[in-house]
């Protein structure tokens, strides 16, 4: 495994060097030190498997494609955004808009996250998306989301008092959000709607749920069989009288 230091290196020249690392064939990179370096991972693709010790910037694995990434602490804003594949592993917790636009790929956060996580959330053919939040999550989660799967589980103190915050899956038109245990009706955003787990809900959280328990050594069996909040769009046109003619109309 080849370990590289941050410290005293910028973004820029940081991410020069893992690029440079990748297409020399390295498939295992551990960088110690980081503090706020932005853009680490964004574009790589490949098998590479980067491992980082501290607290990366803004834009963590952006348009990343296949590689693996684990954060051993915290992670800022916009990780993951427009990811294509791969998986990025946070063992601490993460900031706002985790997820932007995501479109493939897996993101796991142990801790908790920040507002509009998993905003504009899409699915590729075949390759759908999926966010798991150890923690609570704030206001807007699963804003506009088109496509994908969200769960959160509340494991952390905040998270258990309340796992999900305001406007949750405002003009959401796709995908699936599960929260773990009972979610007030005040809280929903206009377009998403509950519906009843079905049997193939639960195979779809332990789908999800197993992996991320091996890696924060959870027990998956105990927490597939919880208690969760469903939530679906009303409809795959939220907002679609906004954008119609009504000239004519009485």
């Amino acid at each position: 495994m080849l370990t590289v230091s941050a410290r005293g290196l910028d973004h820029v020249s940081l991410n020069r060097l893992l690029a440079e690392a990748a297409a020399a064939g390295e498939r295992a990179v551990r960088v110690t030190e980081v503090l706020g370096h932005r853009y680490i991972g964004t574009g790589l693709g490949g098998e590479l498997s980067l491992t980082l010790e501290g607290t990366p910037g803004e834009d963590l694995g952006a348009f990343m494609d296949g590689p693996t990434v684990r954060v051993l602490g915290n992670a800022q804003n916009a990780v993951g955004n427009t990811m294509n594949s791969g998986l990025i592993a946070i063992h601490g917790s993460a900031g706002d808009i985790l997820g932007h636009s995501l479109r493939g790929g897996r993101i796991w956060v142990r801790g908790d996250v920040g507002y509009r996580v998993g905003i504009h959330m899409k699915a590729q053919p075949g390759n759908g998306p999926a966010i798991v939040v150890g923690g609570a999550a704030g206001d807007f989660l699963g804003e506009y989301m088109a496509g994908g799967v969200l769960i959160v589980l509340g494991l952390t103190d905040q998270g258990r008092q309340r796992p999900v915050g305001n406007w949750l899956g405002t003009g959401m038109h796709g995908g699936t959000i599960y929260v773990r245990g009972s979610v007030p009706e005040h809280r929903l955003g206009k377009g998403a709607g509950r519906e009843e787990l079905t049997d193939a809900d639960r195979e779809e959280l332990r789908r999800h749920l197993e992996p991320y328990c091996w890696e924060f050594c959870l027990d998956p069996d105990s927490l597939v069989s919880d208690s969760y909040t469903k939530l679906v769009p009303l409809t795959y046109r939220p907002y679609g009288r906004l954008y119609v003619s009504t000239v004519g109309e009485c």
